[in-house]
């Protein structure tokens, strides 16, 4: 038989819950900023709010190995430069998981997003000639080319086996040299499928007409950077290239991107990804400050084995190490002979990745091995370009798991529904209560009201903290804790009632049937919790959101069921209610009780006759 606990002061539990509740409130109201409904909205999901989603895993091409942490987080910095090079504002990318990264974009159903998962494209190409990014708004560009801007910080490339040379940068031509790869003026030089020919023709046209046909033969023969300083009614004539979207520019001649100073590497960055020039195409890129006209490819990300970063010893400066496969090593060697005997003054070699230049270090010889990318890095700028040069070594590819775009009229929809099964929910369980366990009914209710408050406050700080968002499957998992703590009323009123039908008085049945009670209560919470943390860590998407919100509902229950049901059940039973058989909902087990105390034993207890 259980053991009856010590006397117990219910006060201090309550007072603790209250503690918590005041604490809880106080970060809610004061960590939230902007009006009240600022301060006490929850973060929503996309189901409940509209807006896209995609879910991509990470597959590793090179094994069955998992990609590890730092090639993750290098392909989420990829895809969030890829998100916002599409100009979508307020989208969210992050890891989820070992292997998936979750693109989010609430408010609004953008398909664009779906296509992001494309494995990155890392290319190697002999700078043409450059020229600095002028901006749209400076009509005094200079036609020359300038020193990109932090020139004295141009890295270099050497062979390993060698010592660095200097990292100062040659001097850079706009002019392409006679023995390099001329990109055409009208059009590039791959031959499209005819689809995609006509798609693309369609498109030119379709900016040719924006830009007026003056503007656009005018800029499709222009052989060098414009400078407007020098002939100030080109500035006016090529006013419309302002207006350009990034899609837009995407469909220009290479020539034209490169020469026009009003496509700045803002419009450049800003093309979409699956729309820059293929490997076989001559191209146009930017580093901050600093606009590149591009050969042809003659380097893949696929053909880098390794790279990582490091301290020279020589010099103490961080480098980073450059290595290449079989086929990889004799296409950079190659690459390299040709950029530093072009006979002009740029030998350069970009580092493209998606849209933009990462790095476009001086050749200074021709490089036989693996290389060394010298010049005035930070610890961090050389780890970056390593993990850069590595992501697109891997190579990571990724799979659509899951993609949906739901309008915000939907994710309204969506967000009434799931509140009205949480009422429903709510209210079919107090009537029950109220029905069969009468006062104790209002323990049930008040109990509920208090677990709603506190996993409302839960919600809203950990989509504060750690960017937890309530979904449709979330309300879901509350829902189902509904069940949960409805279970745990079960468990304890019925033992209260056992206790009182063996013949203790209520008062003293409410500590016993506690301890009988808790025990259980605390295995069924526990193997709830078991089955939510298993959900959450095997499963993905909303799945994961119904597992966390059912195990945070649960625990939140225990504090309720510890801090709050037991004190207040301490506290009725001290109350003159309690002992009425109507009014405590324990009508007939109390009536029986007291038939039991009231029949003679005499008869029971009698011997039997011989």
């Amino acid at each position: 038989m259980a053991q009856p606990q010590a006397p117990m002061r219910p006060s201090r539990q309550l007072a603790v819950l209250a503690a918590i509740f005041i604490v809880l409130a106080a970060l809610v109201w004061f960590g939230g900023s902007g009006g009240w409904r600022n301060r006490l909205e929850p973060k929503l999901g996309l189901d409940l709010i509209g807006g896209t989603t995609v879910t991509l895993q990470a597959q590793n091409l090179e094994g069955n190995q998992k990609p590890t942490k730092d090639q993750m987080e290098t392909a989420r910095s990829i895809i969030d430069q890829r998100v916002n090079g599409l100009g979508v504002a307020e989208a969210e990318v992050v890891v989820e998981g070992d292997n998936n990264i979750v693109v989010s974009l609430p408010g609004k159903s953008d398909d664009r997003l779906k296509q992001i998962g494309q494995t990155a494209e890392l290319r190697f190409r002999m700078v043409l000639g450059s020229t600095g990014d002028t901006g749209a708004t400076n009509s005094s560009a200079s036609a020359s080319p300038s020193a990109s801007t932090g020139a004295s910080k141009q890295p270099s490339a050497t062979a390993s086996a060698t010592a660095p040379a200097s990292a100062a940068p040659s001097a850079t031509s706009a002019a392409p040299s006679a023995t390099a790869s001329q990109p055409a003026a009208a059009a590039t030089t791959a031959k499209p499928s005819e689809s995609v020919a006509a798609d693309l023709a369609t498109q030119r046209t379709a900016v040719q007409n924006k830009i007026g046909q003056a503007a656009w033969a005018a800029a499709l023969a222009e052989q060098a950077p414009v400078d407007f300083s020098k002939d100030p009614t080109k500035a006016v004539l090529y006013e419309p290239f302002k207006t350009l979207s990034g899609a837009e520019v995407a469909v220009l001649p290479p020539s034209i991107q490169y020469n026009i100073p009003y496509i700045t590497c803002d419009m450049l960055k800003n093309r979409p990804v699956g729309s820059i020039s293929k490997a076989s195409e001559p191209a146009v890129a930017c580093e901050p400050g600093t606009k590149y006209q591009l050969d042809v490819a003659k380097v893949l990300g696929t053909d880098v084995k390794s790279a990582n970063s490091g301290i020279d010893s020589q010099n103490g400066k961080w480098t980073v190490n450059l290595s290449f496969n079989g086929t990889g090593q004799n296409a950079w060697t190659d690459l390299t002979r040709v950029a530093y005997n072009n006979g002009q003054d740029s030998k350069q070699v970009a580092v493209v990745l998606d849209n933009e230049v990462v790095s476009a270090p001086v050749i200074q010889n021709v490089i036989p091995g693996d290389a060394t990318i010298s010049g005035t890095f930070t610890k961090s700028e050389a780890q970056l370009l390593a993990s850069q040069l590595q992501y697109g070594a891997l190579p990571l590819s990724f799979t659509s798991q899951d993609a949906q775009s739901i309008s915000a009229t939907l994710g309204s929809s969506h967000l009434e529904a799931g509140l009205l099964a949480a009422g429903i929910g709510m209210l079919l369980v107090v009537l029950y209560s109220f029905f069969y366990y009468r006062l104790l009914g209002a323990v049930i209710m008040l109990s509920l009201v208090l677990s709603g408050l506190l996993v409302f406050m839960a919600i809203v700080l950990l989509g504060r903290s750690m960017g937890f968002t309530l979904s449709l499957a979330g309300f879901a998992g509350f829902i189902v804790s509904l069940g949960v703590a409805a279970d745990s009323f079960v468990i304890y009123f019925e033992r209260l009632k056992d206790e009182i039908h063996e013949g203790r008085s209520p008062r003293s049945a409410v500590p016993r049937a506690w301890v009988r009670a808790r025990r259980t209560i605390i295995s069924a919470n526990f193997i709830t919790l078991m089955a939510a943390g298993i959900l959450y860590f095997v499963s993905i998407g909303s799945v994961k959101g119904f597992a966390f919100a059912l195990g945070v509902a649960t625990i939140l229950d225990l504090v309720v069921v510890f801090l709050f049901r037991h004190p207040i059940m301490t506290l009725f039973a001290r109350s003159k209610a309690f002992l009425s058989p109507r009014v405590s909902g324990l009508g007939r087990v109390l009536e029986g009780s007291k038939t039991d105390a009231a029949a003679p034993t005499t008869r029971r207890n009698r011997p039997k006759e011989a």
